[in-house]
């Protein structure tokens, strides 16, 4: 944010216009939010670049969760600007922008994957009642249509670049930022639990999977409520793997201030200073695009379909969003940003 909660009557101003004197920005004390008509909450009131109107952070729909990088634009003077450019359905251009890999090595990982489970199914209905059934993470099911998951990518794509991202699927350490090393999931307090031998089968055939450019079945749509959103293209079976979320490690300290409205917590250490963040800012897959639900209603959380969770991955720490009921083809993707610690503030949430 711009400004400290303690001065509520701050303004949540970045920017300021060249042609603007200093007494009229001084006038900025008496500015009231044009959707509540309310001046409370200054540090969350933000100044169109343009006219000069506040809005409330929480009131605009969508929801900004912080003040926005850059010039902002309320809606009556971005009215006239173009919409969204939609990302080309053209299959050599999706391959590029995804660096899908299309080669026998590949195939044949996934043929791999998928007999060594056939195995593994089959010995364990052969132990039959001598063994209590454990419930298994599921490898998500692409669409068979590949002209579909054409769509499906472009969707994606279109929603990376609108926001300045490039496409990555799997956390990156960036020089700067936290090393490799400091993923340890034993700096995690009160520990973390790990990703059995067959859940990280299947976590790695959803990579396989992507690599090959078959997708997750999802689509990312732009709601003008939500702005970009996800929902699912078919059927989703409860326990699926979704996606991982990824982007750039880094230390927790290090983005106390940072503008990012998606980051999300890898290592919640004891000591401060191992605590591990990821930023999807920059490098980023669909998982930035799904949206949290508002926990403070009983409406809120029913709309929940998905649950956020950290495993200890071969000594790495990882975040997987998981299915925790069936979904259907249509609906919309949620889960709770407070699954762990109760620190975002979601009251506003749609």
């Amino acid at each position: 944010m711009a400004s400290s909660a303690s001065t509520p009557r701050v303004v949540a101003r970045r920017r300021t216009l060249a042609s603007k004197s200093k007494s009229k920005k001084q006038d900025y004390d008496d500015t009231r939010c044009e959707q509540c008509g309310s001046g409370d909450f200054g540090s969350e009131l933000l100044l169109c670049d343009l006219c000069d109107r506040g809005f409330h952070l929480f009131c605009l729909r969508p929801i900004l969760p912080s003040v926005p990088i850059g010039s902002w634009f309320c809606s009556s003077c971005s009215s006239n600007r173009k919409t969204i450019p939609r990302f080309p359905l053209v299959q050599t251009k999706i391959i590029d922008f995804f660096r899908i890999q299309r080669s026998y090595e590949t195939d044949c990982q996934v043929e791999d994957i998928d007999n060594n489970n056939n195995k593994k199914r089959r010995r364990t209905r052969s132990l039959g009642a001598l063994k209590k059934k454990r419930r298994r993470l599921l490898a998500y099911s692409p669409s068979e249509d590949s002209a579909r998951r054409l769509e499906q990518m472009a969707s994606l794509a279109t929603a990376l670049t609108a926001t300045g991202a490039e496409f990555s699927n799997e956390l990156t350490y960036i020089p700067g930022m936290a090393p490799k090393s400091a993923n340890c999931p034993a700096f995690e307090k009160g520990g973390m639990q790990l990703l059995s031998r067959e859940d990280t089968e299947a976590l790695n055939l959803c990579k396989t999977l992507m690599r090959k450019g078959e997708c997750p079945p999802l689509m990312v749509v732009f709601d003008p409520l939500e702005g970009f959103t996800v929902e699912a293209d078919k059927f989703i079976k409860d326990m699926t793997i979704i996606t991982e979320y990824v982007g750039d490690v880094d230390y927790l300290q290090n983005r106390e201030n940072d503008d990012g409205d998606s980051i999300m917590t890898l290592i919640s250490a004891a000591t401060c200073s191992k605590t591990l963040v990821i930023c999807p800012d920059k490098r980023s897959n669909i998982a930035r695009f799904i949206n949290g639900i508002n926990n403070h209603t009983p409406e809120g959380r029913k709309k929940q379909n998905l649950k956020c969770v950290r495993f200890n991955v071969d000594g790495e720490a990882r975040v997987l969003l998981v299915a925790n009921r069936d979904i259907s083809k249509g609906e919309r993707l949620y889960y709770d940003y407070n699954a762990y610690e109760n620190e975002y503030p979601t009251e506003h949430f749609v």
